[in-house]
């Protein structure tokens, strides 16, 4: 038998464990692996979150316009310190670009919880613009985006984690940084 809790819309599955004994476990709601929340997931892929990085320019890093948050472009931020920089198919192949866009992905979680409290209070993902600073040759720029992709999917699942995505080179970014992303979420009213 499934219930939904009245005040989040959580679904649980209550299973009859013994005689007279009922037991409910929890559904992610965003689609996530054995029923796990997804600030339980962060906790068991052990990933901490970055400081969210303030904008040196005119923007904010989100915008919550009813159940959407908008996330401005986010880059992969500071490695041992230093700002990461690189061109993909100039000096960083396609691992490293997917390892630079995982980054940006922890950026954007960190930006997300920030907005919205817990990444539990988030539905999906909607929308991903990913941005490869490549030369003109550059050809996969899918591969690059999926470090950001898979990183999404392990925290809210199949269902909540993947969205819409577009992929593109442009011929430089901010900073010399290799990745930029934009993305959207829903989340619960």
């Amino acid at each position: 038998m499934t219930s939904s809790c009245k005040q989040c819309g959580a679904m649980a599955v209550i299973v009859c464990v013994g005689v007279g004994m009922l037991t409910a476990f929890r559904l992610a709601d965003a689609g996530g692996a054995k029923g796990a929340t997804p600030e339980a997931r962060l906790t068991e892929l052990k990933i901490e979150l970055p400081p969210v990085l303030k904008p040196k320019n005119t923007f904010v890093t989100a915008v919550r316009v009813g159940d959407l948050v908008y996330i401005s472009g986010s880059g992969p931020g500071q490695v041992d310190g230093k700002l990461l920089t690189g061109r993909l198919g100039q000096n960083m192949d396609i691992a490293q670009g997917n390892k630079a866009a995982r980054l940006v992905g922890l950026q954007v979680l960190a930006v997300l919880k920030e907005n919205v409290g817990s990444l539990d209070n988030v539905e999906r993902l909607v929308k991903t613009l990913g941005m490869v600073n490549a030369t003109s040759d550059f050809k996969d720029h899918p591969k690059v985006i999926n470090g950001f992709s898979d990183l999404m999917v392990e925290v809210f699942g199949e269902d909540g984690g993947k969205g819409a995505r577009s992929a593109v080179g442009v011929g430089s970014l901010p900073d010399g940084m290799p990745v930029e992303i934009e993305a959207i979420f829903k989340v619960r009213k």
